[in-house]
């Protein structure tokens, strides 16, 4: 699938930032419709990972159609270790939004690159840049000041879980990056098909209101929607950039919770949540900055 098959450089750059752009919409809802869904958790794993499993394979089908089936549907063991720590990754992420407010798991969430870049250090020996130190260190603050306005409110265990996913989110970059090879759609969507089995067999998925199964259905094809604009719109763009418009996702996850569940977290996730966007959003816009610079300064003579 080539979205970005537009006629323009212009145009193939608007359409990725409109792609990244709509897929951290798409991704905020997860915490209104975990909430909003009156079942357990494996219940909910269960049918989002069907639905969003199998709409990603299809979509992966369609994009390899003109490989063999074989080839296109390989992942070998590095992608099977992939889908495990997402499938581990993305059950943390549901108990969390059952656990603790909607804005905590975003905030929590919106550090995942910076715990990435430490464990690539810790890893693969990846250069672990001053900037990006600064930056972590002012986010583990921010975290800091969220999870001290929980404790005594009953919330500590749904943000304890929603450090547990991004750790999962982050060691899922990593091997991202250490298996170039792999091919990190398919294992994206095994990964949610591998919650749907296990969640079969410790749940029971038939006990289902028509309310419940349609928010199932809607939660799982967001999954999928999000993964496929995320995809295809950082293909367009920077990577830098690609990571900037990412951070769209905090606010608006904290925006929609407040609209449509009256979630309104404690002041402590407001000041948490803006020591760690400026740290996230800083450490973007001078990322952004850079790539700028070399391109320009890349760029032939006109």
């Amino acid at each position: 699938m080539n979205l970005g098959a537009a006629p323009g450089e212009p145009d193939r750059h608007l359409l990725g930032v409109a792609l990244v752009l709509a897929s951290a919409v798409v991704y905020s809802l997860a915490g209104v419709l975990t909430k909003a869904i009156r079942l357990d958790v494996w219940t909910i794993a269960c049918w989002r990972g069907l639905v969003g499993g199998l709409l990603v394979v299809a979509y992966v089908a369609w994009l390899e159609r003109r490989r063999p089936t074989g080839r296109a549907f390989r992942l070998g063991w590095q992608g099977w270790l992939l889908a495990t720590v997402g499938s581990l990754a993305s059950l943390a992420f549901i108990y969390s939004f059952k656990l603790t407010f909607v804005a905590n798991v975003a905030i929590i969430y919106a550090t995942a690159p910076f715990l990435a870049a430490a464990l690539a250090w810790a890893v693969m020996r990846e250069r672990f840049r001053l900037q990006t130190a600064c930056a972590a260190v002012v986010s583990v603050l921010g975290i800091a000041v969220v999870v001290a306005g929980s404790l005594g409110t009953g919330n500590s265990l749904g943000d304890g879980m929603a450090l547990l996913m991004t750790f999962g989110s982050a060691l899922y970059m990593v091997l991202i990056r250490r298996f170039r090879d792999t091919p990190v759609v398919l294992a994206g969507g095994v990964s949610a098909l591998q919650l749907f089995v296990v969640g079969w067999l410790v749940s029971d998925p038939f006990a289902v209101t028509r309310e419940d199964a349609v928010l199932l259905v809607l939660f799982g094809a967001s999954f999928a929607i999000a993964l496929v604009l995320w995809t295809e719109g950082t293909r367009l763009i920077p990577a830098a950039e690609s990571g900037f418009l990412g951070t769209a996702e905090t606010p608006f996850a904290m925006l929609l919770a407040w609209l449509l569940l009256a979630e309104l977290p404690p002041l402590a996730s407001f000041a948490g949540a803006g020591i760690v966007l400026t740290a996230v959003v800083g450490h973007a816009l001078l990322d952004l900055r850079r790539n700028r610079a070399r391109t320009a300064l890349a760029a032939p003579p006109t």
